[in-house]
């Protein structure tokens, strides 16, 4: 399939401002192929983020195309995207043998977990260089449980902070309750991706980008 062109679609977002693009290798390819990363490589002029799972075969791509950031994020056949954090103690072995090999490989890499500060502890301890907080609960609740995830993700984001990490975060962010999340002290990235191509079908990729960074607060 040639179309919707991913490329064409990533230089469409940074010339409407955006400061990096990040794009999710599966191992299923239901996403994007692995021509699609290629080119990504040659043409992203900002920052190029490769979402993968922790395998030999991923690791072995990132360490090929040298993506300037690799977050590793778990993954399941059955799911329709990612559902949660990485359990980063449960596969503390295969999770720090990939990041070894891919930071000896010169490459800087996140872990994709959920806002525990065992969580951030544990990244840190297989030796992460940043980490993305997960958002789906956040996103999810409403009211009261809403402010409480709200509450989760901040002391998340201070641990990170605390122990020298860099601090991203995403997944179901959109325009209503991004502005919430961005405002948190230490979270300098927020990685958003359905909800900016959502709006692009009625406003055009261009202004569903500077909307969202107006909603941000950029």
């Amino acid at each position: 399939m040639r179309y919707p062109d991913p490329v064409w679609a990533a230089s469409l977002c940074e010339l409407a401002g955006a400061d990096g693009i990040t794009c999710h290798l599966r191992e299923d390819r239901r996403h994007i192929q692995d021509r699609d990363v290629r080119l990504l490589r040659e043409t992203v002029r900002t920052v190029l983020n490769l979402e993968m799972a922790a395998t030999d075969e991923m690791v072995r791509i990132a360490l090929e195309l040298k993506p300037d950031i690799v977050t590793l994020v778990p993954e399941k056949r059955e799911e329709r995207t990612t559902e949660g954090g990485l359990d980063v103690v449960a596969h503390s072995s295969i999770i720090g043998r990939a990041v070894r090999a891919l930071r000896e490989g010169g490459i800087a890499v996140s872990l994709f977990i959920d806002p525990t500060r065992a969580a951030v502890t544990a990244s840190a301890g297989l030796g992460a260089t940043r980490i993305e907080l997960h958002t789906g609960d956040y996103c999810a609740a409403g009211g009261g449980a809403q402010a409480a995830e709200l509450e989760r993700l901040a002391a998340a984001a201070a641990e990170g902070v605390r122990l020298g990490l860099p601090v991203a975060a995403g997944h179901g962010l959109d325009y209503p309750n991004v502005a919430a999340v961005a405002a948190l002290d230490g979270v300098e990235e927020l990685n958003i991706g359905h909800a900016v191509v959502a709006r692009a079908v009625f406003s055009g990729l261009d202004r569903a980008v500077r909307d969202m960074i107006h909603a941000i607060g950029g």
